[in-house]
């Protein structure tokens, strides 16, 4: 299969208790990120991780699967198109 670029945008709701077990999903899949990005909102007790992933179809749907287990989580994600 082709890796493609792409995006994964993650909210975690309850940071404190769920931001570790995101932190390990996401050290498994360490290979496939290019760039990580989070912002905590204090206000809202949640926090934001954007992605960029080098990934194949079935590399990102493990990603966001096993992230999507994870109450508390919400994921969505996207490949560019094949060239």
């Amino acid at each position: 299969m082709e890796k493609r670029l792409g995006f994964v945008g993650i909210i975690i709701e309850e940071r404190e208790d769920v931001a570790p077990m995101v932190n390990k999903v996401l050290s498994e899949f360490g290979a496939i990120i290019i760039t990580r990005t989070g912002i905590p909102y204090q206000k809202r007790d949640c926090c934001v991780i954007t992605l960029i992933v080098d990934a194949t179809t079935d590399e990102l749907g493990a990603l966001t699967g096993k992230l999507g287990t994870i109450k508390g989580v919400s994921v969505k994600s996207a490949l560019g198109k094949k060239e």
